[in-house]
């Protein structure tokens, strides 16, 4: 949660920052901030992102936020992370604790997209979906197919997706072209498909409240 209390105020501040804000961000979130930013006018909010293929190994990503944060401390009055949990199993937030600095709630971006609420109102009966961001979409063989070893070996699709029963596809933008390509990443993976329209979800009140606070 973001404090009322001035809290993501850092030290050591140079007279040039006050007033602006360090989004520090997975880079598959770099997109959707940008526009979010360039449609409300937040132009006192800079953008830092670390490598998306960071989720590839979600133990790196606490040390990496550190080491981002510790280079910036003295350029803005906040440093925003824009990281939910993403499988670092609470090690993110600790480091954030650590720093002095506020996170984005949520698990995921998945749920967060969808906002943290209506995620969880129904992840019980959602255990065999497969979930996918518009990032996600467009880069499915770079995150997806090639680091799974599906374009080598095809064989172990059903290893990996046999107990999974659908693709959601949770859309941030109206796109047709992304929904074709969602299609046909699920008929690859052999599983139903749907496509829920979230927007920005989560991500758009947080980033409004960091913004004015």
């Amino acid at each position: 949660m973001i404090p009322d209390d001035g809290t993501l105020t850092v030290s050591g501040l140079a007279p040039e920052a006050r007033g602006r804000i360090l989004l520090l961000a997975c880079g598959a979130l770099a997109h959707e901030i940008v526009a979010l930013r360039k449609a409300n006018g937040w132009t006192h909010l800079d953008l830092q992102c670390l490598p998306a293929n960071l989720h590839l190994w979600p133990d790196r990503i606490p040390d990496a936020v550190e080491a981002a944060v510790e280079a910036h401390r003295s350029d803005y009055e906040a440093i925003f992370v824009v990281y939910a949990d993403c499988g670092t199993g609470g090690l993110l937030q600790e480091t954030c604790k650590k720093l002095g600095v506020e996170m984005i709630e949520g698990p995921h971006c998945y749920s967060f997209f969808e906002g943290n609420a209506t995620f969880a109102a129904h992840a019980e009966d959602e255990f065999t979906a497969f979930y996918l961001t518009d990032f996600l979409v467009r880069q499915f063989d770079a995150f997806v197919w090639r680091p799974m070893g599906l374009d080598r070996h095809p064989g172990l699709r059903d290893m990996y997706f046999g107990n999974y029963t659908k693709l959601v596809y949770q859309a941030q933008t109206d796109d047709p072209a992304l929904d074709m390509r969602a299609r046909d990443c699920a008929e690859r993976l052999g599983l139903a498909y749907e496509r829920r329209f979230t927007g920005y979800g989560d991500l758009a009140t947080t980033l409004r409240r960091v913004a004015e606070a």
